[in-house]
């Protein structure tokens, strides 16, 4: 797969994928959500189609963030960066976003297998759900809430979110602290488990990492924007290993993930595309 080029036609950022293995891109500077079907090699804009007024418009896209499939729903929840809200979609409804979180500034999202959309707020720096279908004005807090720090405690503007459904365990990337942190259901402080040896390009340190997924045997993978490089580190690991780099022409990777052949896609945030690697797990 390679969609997108230098020519700019897609900026995206998070990235997520159906059981159809559907593609959703949030292509956040054209404020709007691409589509791209399995096999296809060009891609198709599924919302805002036209996007003059999406700065005015709080029923348009402004600077979408991340994306998520909503299985249950037939739709997608997209974090409505621009507006400061996470927004509803169903293909039932295609011309509608309905507000489920307002005045929050949303960066990645996850939702689980019991309905609930976990959502990170790198102003508050922290992380909280809310039960879809539930009236919930503040959330559930799940991780951070003690103010900007590299206490693990604290979060320093966290960015993506990966959920374990086994127990509920949360993975979310500290790109202010160069770390990915795993919080624990009911935990009061997280758990490093990338990182977390300052800013740099050694096999112990990231910079600035972004999209994590993680496998059954808890290696994280980790898109280590700042280096230009995806990594992965082995569970109780004291380093990460790289996967793909320069020399894989990677600039700014942002966000990523595993399809179900287990190919690693990646937006290559500053190529402007989404590609395909085939990757040894």
């Amino acid at each position: 797969m390679n969609i997108g080029g230098n020519n700019g036609q897609i900026s995206g950022l998070g990235i997520d994928i159906d059981r159809k293995q559907t593609l959703f891109i949030a292509d956040s500077s054209n404020h709007r959500i691409i589509e791209v079907k399995k096999g296809a090699t060009a891609s198709e804009i599924q919302i805002n189609r036209n996007n003059r007024h999406y700065y005015q418009d709080s029923n348009q896209l402004y600077s979408p963030v991340d994306v998520v499939v909503d299985d249950r729903n037939d739709g997608l929840i997209i974090c409505n960066r621009g507006h400061r809200k996470v927004v509803q979609w169903s293909r039932q409804n295609s011309q509608v976003l309905q507000t489920i979180i307002s005045n929050i500034q949303c960066y990645g999202l996850a939702l689980n297998d019991n309905g609930y959309i976990y959502v990170v707020d790198d102003e508050k720096h922290e992380v909280r759900k809310w039960k879809l279908g539930e009236h919930q004005e503040q959330g559930i807090l799940v991780a951070g809430g003690n103010g900007q720090g590299a206490s693990l405690n604290q979060f320093y503007q966290p960015r993506f979110i990966f959920i374990d459904d086994d127990d509920e365990s949360i993975y979310v990337s500290d790109y202010g602290n160069h770390r990915v942190m795993k919080w624990i259901r009911g935990a009061r402080e997280g758990i490093v488990v990338a990182g977390g040896q300052g800013q740099g390009r050694y096999l112990s340190q990231l910079s600035n990492p972004n999209g994590i997924f993680v496998d059954d045997l808890e290696t994280v993978y980790i898109a280590d924007t700042g280096n230009n490089r995806i990594v992965r580190w082995l569970k109780d690991a004291n380093e990460g290993e790289i996967l793909l780099n320069e020399n894989n022409q990677l600039s700014s990777p942002f966000d990523l993930l595993f399809d179900d052949e287990n190919n690693l896609i990646l937006n290559n945030q500053n190529h402007h595309r989404i590609q395909k690697f085939s990757i040894i797990q």
